[in-house]
């Protein structure tokens, strides 16, 4: 019996169908393929002693700032620094031209020589009068008018050695002195210049060893401040901005007596030796005011921590290398760190990272972070031996 080529056909795929499908009894012995590890890092938490800290933004100044002015009128005759020097208190900056002054001391003593010579006369006459009265010779009125012409004579004295005191001063003030040991700022003036005493800036020196950084916190802290303050010294450290930024050591030396309103802060100051001149006026950077220690803290790396709808909560990685999803209390966050106040114990592991594709029941894998911390290659390797038993 002959067939129609196109039953043929037909009857030819439906045999090569059943030839390539999977019998049922392959189905069950083979089961389905479990979902791939998630690559993650992961921490150990930690338990340790963790300083309580404020932190702000600083501005730093300079502890001293003089604007040196000329303290007589006339011309400067040198100026014996340069932009940007170290200068010491009492080093010379600026000579004015003493000249008018030396004449106008010179005058002023020949004015206290003539008025002591004077005075002598009018002292001698009045002496002479005084004997002259005891004999009957002279009137007591007499007497008293050469007494009192005598003692004009001295207050005339008086006033001009005043006069060649104030002299000296103004010729003095023709030696521009550095008030402060600082850091010349840019010369205002070159020599030629006619400056005005007491207007005219000549340079302005600040004061960079040591050196002063301002910063202010909410008003919140301030029971905190006051308390740990009457406790004894507390540390502030600021750390620099930019490539090569360093934590430079301080003390608070200054807390304001008032907050202020507008903006409910409290401003402080603390002190920085300034040595090797890290920090520079003007500069800003980051404070940390230290106010006690925590002891036996549970920290964790600040990335590890995640905020849903019920909360904050983390990713604790169980000993089968599963996730499950473990609520936290976090006390609060220092930097890269987060105090864990409840939900956690110490040698916890917990995910720090990769945490995007975990849900509860996730299998892991743990890798190697870049640039792994002493946390995260303790939880590697701790997990690593679980997988190989």
């Amino acid at each position: 019996m002959r067939y129609p080529p196109t039953l043929l056909a037909i009857l030819s795929l439906a045999l090569g169908l059943t030839a390539c499908s999977p019998s049922k009894e392959a189905d069950s012995k083979a089961g389905k393929r479990p979902p791939p590890s998630v690559p993650v890092v992961v921490a150990t938490v930690e338990q340790k002693d963790v300083p309580v800290k404020l932190l702000a933004i600083g501005n730093v100044r300079p502890r001293a700032t003089v604007a040196v002015k000329a303290r007589v009128t006339g011309q400067i005759s040198e100026v014996l620094f340069t932009e940007g020097q170290d200068v010491k208190a009492g080093d010379v900056l600026v000579k004015i031209d003493p000249e008018p002054f030396e004449v106008t001391l010179a005058q002023a003593k020949a004015r206290l020589a003539q008025a002591a010579t004077q005075a002598d006369i009018a002292r001698k006459q009045a002496d002479r009068y005084r004997n002259l009265s005891q004999s009957g010779g002279v009137s007591r009125e007499e007497v008293d008018n050469f007494i009192s012409t005598a003692d004009a004579a001295d207050s005339n004295t008086v006033a001009a050695a005043a006069m060649v005191k104030e002299a000296e001063l103004q010729l003095s003030y023709c030696t521009v002195i550095s008030p402060i040991t600082g850091r010349a700022g840019r010369r205002a003036v070159d020599a030629g210049n006619v400056v005005k005493e007491d207007e005219t800036d000549l340079v302005v020196i600040n004061q960079l060893r040591p050196i002063e950084v301002i910063f202010s916190v909410p008003e919140q802290y301030f029971g905190d401040i006051q308390r740990y303050t009457n406790l004894g010294e507390l540390k502030v450290t600021i750390t620099t901005s930019g490539s090569e930024s360093q934590v430079i050591d301080g003390v608070l030396s200054f807390v304001d007596n008032a907050i202020k309103p507008a903006t409910g802060t409290l401003e402080m100051k603390a002190t920085m030796a300034n040595e090797n001149l890290t920090l520079w006026p003007g500069q800003y950077g980051e404070v940390a005011l230290t106010l006690t220690t925590q002891p036996d803290a549970l920290v964790i790396p600040a990335t590890a921590v995640q905020t849903g709808q019920d909360g904050q909560y983390v990713f604790l990685v169980k000993d089968d290398s599963t996730v499950d999803v473990q609520p936290v209390t976090i006390e609060r966050t220092l930097g890269a760190e987060a105090i864990v106040s409840k939900g956690l114990k110490k040698g916890d592991v917990v995910v720090i990272d990769g945490q995007l594709r975990l849900v509860r029941g996730s299998r892991v894998e743990i890798k190697p972070p870049v640039g792994m911390t002493p946390q995260a290659d303790e939880a590697a390797s701790k997990l690593s031996q679980a997988q190989i038993q």
